[in-house]
Formats: C-alpha cells, structure tokens, sequence
C-alpha cells in the first residue's frame, strides 16, 4: 500500500518513524509532504522516503493519506484537496479538534479515520484512540490498527464524541503528569536535595509506579492504600494534598481541556 503523509511535524514524524521501523511500509512506499524545505532534507535523509511541497502529489500517489498538520492549516490543505482524493481511499486524520464532519465536508471525501494519539508515541509508547466512518472498509481498519499498535496501544470508539474525551485525557494527559514532575522536583530541591539528583529520584519514581500499576493487576487506589501507613510519611503527605482539593483540582483541569477540545471541534 501507497502511503502519504501531508505534515512531517512532531506526530507525523512519529508515525512516519513506527512504520519505517516496524517494517509496515518500505521507505520507497512513503511519500511525506511538509511546507519546510530544511524539515523535508531531514525526513528524507533519516527515513530515506520521498519528500515533496506538494499536498496534492501525496493524496494522488497514495491509498491511505495521513494529515498530521497543524489545525490552523487544515482550511488551506483542504481547500487544495477537495475533491480530488478518491472514494477507495482512506484518510487518517490526527488534527486535534476536527471532527469527520469537518473532514467529510472540507475534503468532500467519505473514507475517513480520525485518531487522537498522544507524545509518547514518539518512544512506541502511545496511546491512541480512534473511530472510522462506516464507509471505511475492515482492511483499511486493520492498516490504521497495526500503524497505531506500533506506536504503543490503540483503542477503537464507535461513537466520535470520546475523542473529545479522550483529547482531555490522554490527550493531554502526558502534560498533567509533566507537570507534577516538574512540581515534585522543585520541592525536592525546597527540602535541600540536588537538583540533578532531584530529577532521577523523581524520574525513576514514577517510572517505577507507572510500571507497577502495569503490572501489579492492582488499581491505582489500592496501591496507595497499600503505601500508606496510617500515621506514616505518606499519610501526612496525602492530608496536605486532600487539604487543596487536589481531586477537584484535576476534575476542573479535565473538564477544562475537554470544553476546549469540544469547542476547537465547532471551530475547526
């Protein structure tokens, strides 16, 4: 299969580098189309595809056509090709915000998969959510599955509205967690620990936990019921927390980010 990708930023790269790596295409079999000429020499010369500045190049030598571009640029790439992709092929959306209505209109093309994947797809770490419309034929389905599967895990939603969901949670999500690393190390360093040595207590601090909810067959509530000894450090660490409301907190930072994803959605 003839594959394209119109945007070569950080998640076409992503996905551009599974698929050469996981051997699901041959470089030959790739086409990637970025408006930046020292972007395009980059991705030629790491993954050996052909590059070119033309978006209409890529949906006419390609079966499955990947848009990884930046949402304010959908209107123009859409305008270019509208129309012109045709019906047997498929469309692989990963635009944040635009929704397949807005690619079935603006492409005037029925073929389509809109996926929400996450940073840590750039380590085969990701987690990506998707839904296709009905006109998306099942070996077209298990192409996105096997490209989305060698970035991390994949998980299919009939219904559209949870990739809004899903935008605020793994979306997003890598941020939140950046965030409270960040945090963590700062007041590590508050307490008198080296920052270098802030940095790698907290890395492989979380790194374990993160593994040991993988792999413990508990839920995260639990395993923190099982670290807190009455009384204990934690405890008292968890009472300051429960103190800022740190629950409601995080409700009102996911409710945040899925109002924005769904107000993109309208936008878009």
């Amino acid at each position: 299969m003839q594959l394209g990708v119109i945007g070569g930023g950080t998640m076409g790269e992503a996905m551009l580098a599974a698929i050469v790596n996981k051997g699901l295409n041959t470089a030959g079999e790739i086409c990637v189309s970025d408006t930046d000429e020292d972007r395009r020499q980059y991705l030629e010369q790491t993954y050996a595809v052909r590059v070119t500045a033309d978006n209409r190049q890529v949906a006419d030598e390609s079966k499955m056509i990947i848009l990884a571009i930046k949402p304010q640029n959908l209107a123009d790439v859409m305008a270019t090709l509208f129309g012109r992709i045709e019906p047997t092929k498929l469309v692989l959306s990963i635009i944040a915000g635009a929704n397949v209505n807005t690619l079935r209109l603006g492409l005037n093309h029925r073929r389509i998969v809109r996926c929400m994947p996450n940073t840590p797809a750039q380590i085969g770490q990701g987690m990506s959510v998707w839904t296709a419309t009905p006109e998306a034929t099942e070996p077209q389905k298990k192409k996105v599955r096997s490209i989305l599967s060698a970035m991390g895990q994949e998980m299919y939603v009939d219904d559209e509205k949870y990739l809004d969901m899903a935008t605020a949670i793994s979306g997003s999500g890598p941020a939140y967690f950046f965030l409270f690393a960040e945090a963590l190390i700062e007041a590590s360093v508050r307490i008198g620990i080296p920052r270098d040595n802030a940095g790698e207590l907290v890395r492989q601090t979380m790194m374990g936990a993160a593994q040991l909810i993988e792999q413990s067959g508990r839920t995260p509530a639990e395993l923190r019921k099982m670290v807190t000894s009455p009384g204990g450090t934690t405890a008292e660490a968890l009472l300051q927390m429960e103190k800022g409301d740190f629950n409601k907190l995080v409700l009102q930072a996911v409710q945040a980010a899925y109002n924005k994803a769904k107000e993109l959605g309208k936008h878009a």
